[in-house]
């Protein structure tokens, strides 16, 4: 399988209408959405394109297609809207015998994560800074935000196949790959 991982979209329908672009030109299987879908949250501006009711329609046209969790400024309202589930604290995915473990980052950290046993990978978001690192049998990826990235950092997002990860800025330049 091959997996497109993003988060932090924050209701640009502009970024997200070019993360599906990717999503589409490169045949990915599944997109993860690690949380903060449709709101801005009280501490972001609003990004470029912004617009909730766009983001909803794109994602609803691929939702057989998405794997999500919430993020801190998901509410149970925009389950109404969006047609995948969408308010689980995490996801839990076996993908060829490794677990990928997808949260937002506000409750579960890379300082506090699930005691899984063997080789896994923690996937984060929250902080909209990219990170990819090894710790052990894990790997630890935050794709950064597509919309709202943080300290003069590209938009970026990551992609996992074949026990490989890497991160990406939205313009296709490859910021870094680590393998399990």
């Amino acid at each position: 399988m091959k997996y497109m991982i993003i988060s932090d979209i924050h209701g640009s329908e502009l970024y997200l209408q070019q993360a599906l672009s990717i999503f589409n030109e490169q045949h990915f299987d599944f997109l993860i959405l690690l949380g903060d879908i449709l709101y801005h949250g009280p501490r972001n501006p609003l990004p470029n394109g912004h617009n909730p009711q766009g983001v909803v329609q794109l994602l609803n046209a691929n939702a057989s297609k998405i794997i999500a969790c919430r993020g801190n400024c998901d509410a149970e309202v925009d389950q109404l809207l969006l047609q995948f589930p969408c308010l689980g604290d995490y996801s839990l995915i076996l993908d060829q015998g490794i677990r990928i473990f997808a949260t937002h980052g506000h409750i579960y950290d890379p300082e506090k994560r699930p005691q899984l046993a063997g080789k896994y990978i923690f996937l984060y978001g929250h902080t909209h800074l990219w990170e990819l690192r090894s710790q052990g049998d894990i790997l630890i990826c935050n794709p950064g935000s597509i919309s709202l990235p943080k300290e003069g950092r590209p938009h970026t997002y990551a992609v996992y196949t074949q026990q490989k990860l890497s991160v990406y800025s939205l313009s296709g330049e490859c910021l870094a790959s680590r393998t399990l």
